[in-house]
Order: structure tokens, then sequence, then C-alpha cells
């Protein structure tokens, strides 16, 4: 457990922070407002060990509220498992209760299935995406946007238009709420924050061309591998027609080479950046890929009869043997036999299990979970992991999960946007199913870091410097009033057609997740700001909670 310095010993910036939170319980909000612009930087450390503040204060629950198995988790465990999470609830607790730590790692690193609730399940059903494969709503996408482009009536086409917009933006809509609800409400925290990290790993940005459609189906393809081999992930990710189409391999042809995804392949999703490989290395990895795009047309391309059993023609993925480049290549001083599709796969293999694919995946696994500067031991053993499993994902978190690193860094993680309104949400509405994720969607497009909304091919960045700044504070102190203030944001839990719970879920915090996660660790000034807030203004107890500086880290 991180332990926190007491108010005495705090540099000047935490002693303001601290001065913010005592005038909470008056509802000093625009003095808190102020300061919080100044607490997302954590003081700097003197070296010596802090000072551990006294017991926390005890805080009578409800009966009902008194779950044993939440309730018997260590702090050290509770904190664990918050930062392996989008944030813990009640029945994380309890299951790590009855399992144990290493336990409960092992589980939740091999998900199994399970089922949503019937409410969920009725809000995925009103969506076009889950309803329509994507081959036929891209299908009917070219239709429509056809008939758009051809209308004479400049108005006409104009409304047509609008209307061909907004059916795209339904769907990108529909792929970040379904994620959302799944962030939410599933018991796979794990592979929730899997998800996340590996569609940021291999991120697309969803306003070019018509992605807009193709993003709830690249997300649903990396989730079914994001804990198993990375072989497998690499490939899901360079066969849809979401990644070929983001970075222009649909163009790359014999003859009028693009490198855009071949340089990316290399420098974003296996090898690194300083992994030694040339310009030259660029070139032939393009030739490889030469061919590989995507077409939605129900019939085949017509092809020489040569190279006919070279063609792929699969959901919306197309390899032409007419557009590959059928020369041998030379990419990181190996060769690459002429072989159609099967150099691809074959280059794959070869990135997949490159000792630099291994230090560079895993240095960007330990930066989102761990530290934005890596500890170099734990990324050694994490790549010799990677390299003796053949590069199993679960494996190589195991590593992280259970290192003395990862529990030496407790308490210090500063959480992106993503992290933060995820683990608000479940935290204060501790186990009540969330139906409509509109207002966490909200918050994420508030802060800057909606799915799909990065426009570079390097994705979000997971480093606290970028969200940290004053602004991206005062936001979050918004964003908390909206989604928790006033015992809660009831737009959670109301869909249109669907019956909402009665009562209506509200904001709590006073629970077993966050006695065993955030009131440890509190400072003196957030203590005593949510006891007064407690004792006068119980209804914005969740909201002072959230905005603290202790919760803006885990």
């Amino acid at each position: 457990m991180t332990s926190i310095p007491s108010a005495r010993r705090r540099p000047p910036r935490a002693r303001a922070c601290g001065a913010a939170f005592a005038t909470v319980g008056a509802l000093g909000s625009v003095a808190l407002l102020a300061v919080l612009a100044g607490c997302g930087t954590p003081p700097a450390s003197a070296g010596a060990p802090a000072k551990p503040l006294g017991p926390a204060p005890v805080i009578a629950l409800p009966d009902t509220h008194q779950e044993a198995d939440a309730m018997r988790v260590s702090t050290l465990d509770a904190q664990r498992v918050d930062r392996a999470t989008g944030g813990v609830d009640a029945l994380t607790l309890q299951q790590v209760g009855r399992l144990g730590y290493a336990r409960w790692v092992d589980e939740q690193l091999h998900p199994k299935p399970f089922a949503l609730p019937a409410s969920v399940n009725e809000r995925l059903a009103q969506m076009k995406i889950v309803r329509e494969p994507l081959l036929a709503r891209l299908r009917e996408d070219a239709a429509v946007k056809k008939a758009a482009d051809t209308v004479a009536d400049d108005e006409q086409k104009k409304t047509a238009q609008q209307a061909y917009q907004k059916g795209l933006n339904t769907q990108a809509d529909e792929a970040a709420q379904r994620w959302l609800l799944l962030a939410a409400n599933s018991p796979n925290q794990v592979q929730e924050r899997m998800v996340w990290f590996w569609v940021n790993h291999f991120s697309i940005a969803q306003n070019k061309a018509n992605l807009r459609l193709f993003a709830g189906d690249y997300e649903a393809t990396l989730r079914a591998h994001a804990l198993g081999k990375f072989r497998d992930l690499l490939e899901a990710s360079a066969m849809h027609p979401a990644m070929l189409r983001y970075l222009d391999n649909e163009r790359n042809a014999a003859g009028q080479i693009n490198e855009n995804y071949a340089r990316e392949l290399m420098e974003l999703h296996t090898l690194g950046v300083d992994a030694g490989y040339s310009q030259a290395d660029v070139q032939e990895m393009a030739r490889v890929l030469t061919g590989l795009g995507v077409r939605i047309d129900t019939g085949d391309a017509k092809v020489k009869p040569q190279l006919q059993a070279q063609y792929v023609h699969a959901g919306a993925l197309e390899f032409n043997p007419n557009r590959h480049d059928q020369g041998t290549k030379l990419v990181l001083g190996q060769q690459v036999p002429s072989a159609g599709i099967a150099e691809v796969h074959l280059i794959l293999d070869r990135l997949s299990r490159n000792p630099a694919t291994a230090r560079h995946v895993s240095a960007q696994m330990v930066q989102y979970f761990v530290a934005d500067v890596p500890p170099p031991a734990l990324v050694d053993r994490m790549a010799r992991r990677w390299l003796a499993t053949d590069g199993d994902i679960a494996e190589v978190m195991k590593t992280m999960l259970t290192s003395p690193e990862y529990d030496a860094s407790l308490g210090k993680h500063f959480k992106d946007p993503w992290e933060y309104v995820v683990s608000a949400t479940r935290l204060a509405y501790d186990g009540s199913v969330v139906v409509n994720p509109g207002p966490m969607l909200g918050a994420l497009r508030q802060l800057s870091e909606p799915p799909f909304g990065h426009e570079t091919p390097d994705g979000y960045s997971m480093a606290e410097a970028a969200w940290a700044s004053p602004g991206q504070m005062t936001t979050r102190f918004d964003i908390a009033r909206n989604l928790v203030g006033g015992n809660g944001n009831a737009g959670l839990f109301r869909v249109d057609g669907l019956a909402p719970p009665a009562p209506l879920p509200k904001a709590r915090v006073e629970s077993p997740a966050w006695l065993r996660t955030q009131a440890p660790r509190e400072s003196e000034a957030t203590r005593q700001a949510l006891i007064e807030t407690l004792q006068t203004h119980p209804g914005d107890w969740a909201w002072v909670a959230v905005v603290s500086p202790e919760f803006m880290r885990n």
C-alpha cells in the first residue's frame, strides 16, 4: 500500500489541494474548482518514506452492504485489483475475497463467458451494429451514398448527404456505447482494460472515409484476441478492413507502393521505432503487403488464371494477386519468397516473435499499467516470458500483475480519461447495471479521449503529462458533478423503450470498495472534507470523493 504524506509535510501544491478540499464541507465549489487545476501533478518526492496516516474513520454502513467477502480483502489486494480493472465494485471484491489475489488474476487472464444482465441485452438488441453484420451494413452504405450523390436538386442532395452522414455517426456511437456497456458491466475487468489497450495500440480514426461503420466490428475482433497469442491479435488487426482502409493499404499495389501501413506495422504495432530497421525494410515490407485490401462487392475480382489460386475474398477482406508484387523480398535481412498472401502470414510470424517486439509491446503495457517510465527489469522479465510462451499475452500480463514493481507503484499511476470515467461510474454506482453509457461517452468527448477519436495512428498517450493539465482537471470536476453529483445521473439507467429500474440507483461511495481502496490513502484534508460532506450534504459525497487528488490515481 502506498501511504500519503500528512498535511504538515506536503509541499505547497499538495497543501493547496488539501485546503480546497477542507472547504468542501461547506460546498466551497468555486474554491475547489480553482485549485483542482493544480492537483493533477503529484508532489515531488523527497526520497524519504512517507509517514503513514492513522486509521480511516469508521463509516457505519447499512447491514445490507456489509459484504463479508468484500470486507475481508486486504487493502493491498484491493488496490492491486483496482489498478488491474476499470475500477472495483463490491462484486469484484467479493470475487477476490473468495479466490485470493493469485487465483483471481488467473481467472481474469483466462476469462469465461458470462451472461450480461437482461436490460443490457435489450439495449444491445436495439443497435444496428448488433442486428446486422458488417458486410451487409457496408453494402447498404454504398447504396445509400450512391443514391445521395446522384440526387440532382441541390437542396435535396444536401438533405440526402446529411442523412447519410447521420447514419454513419449513429453506428459509430453504437460502437462506442456497446464498448462502454461492457466496460461498465462486465465481470471480466482485466480483459476490458486490455481491450482498451489493444484498440489504442492498433489505433484507427473513425472520421476517415466511412470507418465509422467499421469501428464496432474492429473492436469486437480485437476483443476476441485481447488475452490470447499476440500473433493472432496482430493478424486480426492486419487482416481487418478497418486497418487496411485507415492506413491506405488498399491503395498499395505493385508499381504503386504505399508505405503507410508497412511503416506503422513495424514502428508502432511491433518492433518499435528504435529497433534498427531501415527505410529499405519499410519499402520491402510494403511490397509484401501489396494486394491486401478491401472489397465489399458480392462478386470476386477478375484475376489472371495463373494467379487464381492465390485470390482471397473473405467478408470485406480481399487479397488480389493481380495487385501483388510477385518478386522475392528482403525484410530485416531475411528473404520472403514469392507466395501471395502466405508472404503476409510469414512476415507476421517473424514480427510477432522478434525480441524487439517483445520488448517494445511489453514496455507499452508497463507504461499503461505501472509507470510512465517503465522499470527496465520488469520489461526484461515480461519480454523473456513473451519469447518463452510464443507471445502469450495472459502469461506476460501475469508476470506484470504479480511483480514487486507493480505493487510498488500502487497509488501513483495517474488515470487517463477512460480509466477515470469508468472507475468513477463503477465505484459510485457499485453494482448497479448501466444501460445508457451516453453520459460516459459525453464525458470522454469532453476529456478529449473518445473511442476511435485519435486522428494519428500512434493512439492516445498513456503518460500522465497528456492528461494532468489544469484544463483537464477542471473538466474532470465538471464531469464528476454531472456523472455522480446530487445523488447521481439517472440517465445512466434510462433508455427509450426500456423500463427503468425502480428505484433509480443513486451514487454512493461509502462502500466496501471505497473503504478497501481509497479510504486507507486519503490525505487528512480529503478525509475531513468527506466527513463534513457526509454530515451536511450527503448527496454530494460521491462527486467530492471522485474529484479528490487520491482518486485521480490508483
